[in-house]
């Protein structure tokens, strides 16, 4: 070997002892990783500017040189890929030692969801009916005024819809008027069945409302209803009273006494608000505190919490569907769901539906 290959090979030998030596010294993972770009670097690496003296070597010794070199090359990475999973191994034993883990032990409870008070009371609601052989039937939001109001006795220029503060959707029809909105009541629902089926017709239709109107603690501008309806030969007010009594007590308690009292809605005729007895007060309008009474907030001393209209199906709704009025009467019922659950739980405030409280939402 000329002096010039052992020059190069001894330098390569000392790389090589030099690296194992400093190897046996790298005890963390980032140690490891700066031992490696210094011994092991594509640029500025100890081996590969060793390997840059190869140009020096004759071209006839190259062959027997650069053996060398690789067989240096292969010996510090082996050391490294056996020293890098030798740390591996002892950081595992070390896990093992002072991060046990007692698989016996309970998992960590997740939180369980709930449905919102407002589907509970929905539900609640549709199974009192559904138990009474009513089918629930949903239709859009974005409804017609066709169905909204004309087909509800409610025609262009009523003053009923004035009541009902509509959200027209902006878009004009060949008269030049609006004929969309978004519902304002779920009545439409029950003038779509009665165009599509024949009696006999037991239906309540859930679903959002909106009206245009200031938000307050009694006043939201998109809330839910459910409204129902019957339809058949024989059908009378005796029929709506039990059907709502018992709808009452079902949601109520077997106790509650129920009051009718005349109101007007278009639709219906006669029409009627029906309201239970206060279950706060049981129907005393006052309270007792200690030795003293105070008037009750609840039905503001009134005896009496009002909670849906109702009334019997007006002939001009049943005719407007192709109904014989002679043959067939009917009854439809319609109230608020967040109304309801307001009632049944003391809640103070219709916003709370709304605003995803979690303190709130918990507590039902």
């Amino acid at each position: 070997m000329s002096s010039g290959q052992s020059e190069f090979a001894t330098q390569l030998e000392s790389v090589r002892n030099e690296g194992l030596k400093a190897l046996e010294q790298a005890a963390m993972p980032e140690q490891l990783e700066a031992w490696r770009v210094t011994y092991l670097g594509r640029r500025e690496g100890k081996l590969t500017l060793a390997m840059r003296g190869l140009s020096a070597v004759p071209p006839e010794s190259r062959p027997v040189v650069g053996a060398v070199a690789n067989q240096v090359k292969t010996a510090l990475e082996e050391a490294f890929a056996a020293r890098k999973q030798s740390l591996k191994a002892l950081a595992l034993e070390r896990m093992a030692q002072h991060e046990k883990l007692d698989v016996t032990l309970p998992g960590r409870p997740a939180p369980m969801g709930r449905l919102h008070p407002t589907t509970q009371t929905i539900r609640e609601v549709t199974a009192a009916f559904t138990a009474m052989g009513f089918q629930v039937v949903e239709g859009p939001e974005v409804e017609l005024d066709e169905y909204n109001f004309e087909l509800l006795n409610i025609p262009k220029g009523h003053p009923a819809r004035d009541k009902f503060d509509t959200i027209w959707v902006d878009q004009l029809d060949a008269n030049g008027d609006m004929p969309m909105l978004l519902r304002t009541h779920t009545s439409p629902v029950q003038a779509r069945v009665m165009q599509k089926m024949q009696p006999p017709i037991r239906i309540i239709a859930p679903g959002k409302v909106y009206r245009y109107e200031a938000v307050d603690a009694t006043h939201e501008w998109h809330f839910h209803q459910i409204e129902g309806l019957a339809v058949d030969e024989g059908i009378t007010f005796a029929n709506l009273k039990a059907t709502l009594y018992d709808f009452a007590r079902r949601i109520f308690g077997a106790d509650r006494r129920v009051r009718f009292r005349c109101d007007f809605f278009p639709f219906v005729e006669p029409g009627v608000d029906m309201s239970i007895d206060c279950f706060q007060c049981k129907g005393k309008g006052v309270i007792k505190i200690g030795n003293r009474t105070e008037p009750c907030r609840l039905c503001k001393e009134t005896g009496w919490i009002e909670m849906m209209g109702a009334g019997m199906v007006h002939p001009r709704v049943l005719e407007a569907v192709g109904y014989d009025s002679r043959k067939y009467t009917g009854f439809a019922f319609g109230m608020g769901v967040e109304r309801i659950a307001i009632l049944k739980y003391g809640i103070d405030d219709i916003r709370h539906f709304y605003t995803n409280d979690v303190r709130f939402l918990r507590q039902f």
